[in-house]
């Protein structure tokens, strides 16, 4: 990371008041904080090789996040080569995006082709546990969305079959790596900028779009529950930003408040964590995000350490200019804000086809991945339900 320090200190002002619904006339738009001059994200990554250099496959499409995977592979230098879908229309949307893509007519297909190194996945939640021990089996990495497994058994499972094949099981943990506002957190912390850190807070409140979620996506068995699913992302965020490595429930509960129609949903969750440094994190998940608000979630995450403190603004900054990844910072020098979209990027993907290259561990740990899918796993079978 790039970090400079000038006198000037940058902190804007909000204008505040409430404006009741009576009132005819709209609201002034409130004055935009003062990017600060202090804290810079440094060059953002560029591809980490050269076409064909590291060539991969996608199969099951249930997840549109599969699209955004691919993509930054791409981005990254990667060549897709391959797709495996047996829905003809999942895999067709599919190739029109990736057009250079082929259409496997089996996974064995794909496992069998010698230049393919990784497979990415977005299947049923409940079926990437399974899919991702027999994509090890092969002899290929794999990439998968989060959650990445719905239960212990398939967790120990993936574990066992990591440590005989040797191979890795990268997870998309998506709030944090594509977030730009989220990986310049990663720097500020690693920097030492906030000392020891304390306490991580996350909050990812999601839109639920229900018409467009196919059937799968309310059934308990097949989705893990809201914890084990977009809980994932806090539990990996909080060992990340907190540096724990192991931590322990204290408290869990979800609900469903709104959705009576599919009673095994949850539209709620929240859990508390006690990492082994002392750190705490406290999250709050739900599928409530207004129809008002202009992007799917008011996603937000606030780290507080010995000496200063970060709120990320992941999404939008509401009453503000539309638009994401807002940092604030507030440290011994003052209150900084650091609008950080587009120029950060997302080095991950570069880090992570080059570990799966070198057999390195940079992007991400194994233990990590799989420590944050353990997390959200064991908060969902302790949580108590509200409703």
């Amino acid at each position: 990371m790039n970090r400079r320090h000038f006198l000037t200190q940058s902190a804007g002002g909000v204008a505040a008041g409430a404006v009741l619904p009576s009132l005819a006339r709209a609201a002034e738009p409130a004055t935009p904080p003062k990017a600060s001059t202090v804290y810079v994200p440094g060059p953002k990554p560029t591809a980490v090789v050269q076409p064909g250099e590291f060539v991969f496959a996608a199969a099951h499409l249930d997840h549109g996040h599969i699209t955004g995977m691919c993509s930054a592979l791409i981005a990254a230098g990667a060549t897709l080569k391959w797709v495996f879908e047996p829905d003809e229309k999942k895999r067709g949307d599919f190739l029109k995006k990736f057009p250079r893509a082929k259409a496997a007519r089996s996974l064995d297909e794909i496992f069998a082709d010698r230049d393919v190194k990784l497979v990415a996945a977005a299947a049923v939640t409940a079926e990437r546990g399974p899919l991702g021990c027999r994509v090890m089996e092969a002899g290929k990495d794999y990439f998968v969305d989060k959650a990445p497994l719905t239960t212990l058994e398939q967790l120990a499972q993936a574990r066992a079959v990591v440590a005989r094949t040797g191979r890795k099981y990268g997870v998309y943990y998506s709030e944090r790596l594509t977030s730009e506002a989220g990986m310049f957190a990663t720097d500020l912390v690693k920097s030492g900028v906030l000392g020891r850190v304390v306490q991580v807070a996350g909050f990812g409140p999601h839109r639920l779009n229900k018409a467009t979620r196919p059937a799968w996506f309310f059934e308990r068995a097949k989705f893990g529950g809201i914890l084990c699913d977009i809980g994932s992302h806090q539990c990996e965020q909080f060992l990340t930003y907190s540096g724990a490595t192991e931590a322990k429930v204290v408290h869990a509960a979800v609900g469903n408040f709104a959705n009576p129609e599919t009673p095994e949903f949850e539209d709620f969750g929240e859990a508390t964590f006690i990492g082994n440094n002392g750190a705490t994190n406290q999250i709050r998940v739900d599928w409530f995000t207004p129809d008002g608000l202009s992007t799917w979630g008011d996603g937000r995450t606030f780290i507080l350490g010995t000496k200063g403190y970060i709120e990320l603004r992941k999404y939008v900054n509401v009453g503000q200019a539309k638009g994401g990844d807002h940092v604030f910072l507030v440290d011994g020098q003052g209150e900084h804000y650091i609008p950080v979209a587009g120029k950060v990027g997302a080095r991950f993907f570069g880090e992570f086809i080059l570990d799966c290259l070198h057999r390195t561990e940079k992007a991400m740990t194994q233990a990590h991945a799989f420590k944050a899918a353990e997390l959200c796993i064991q908060a969902q079978n302790a949580a108590v339900r509200l409703t």
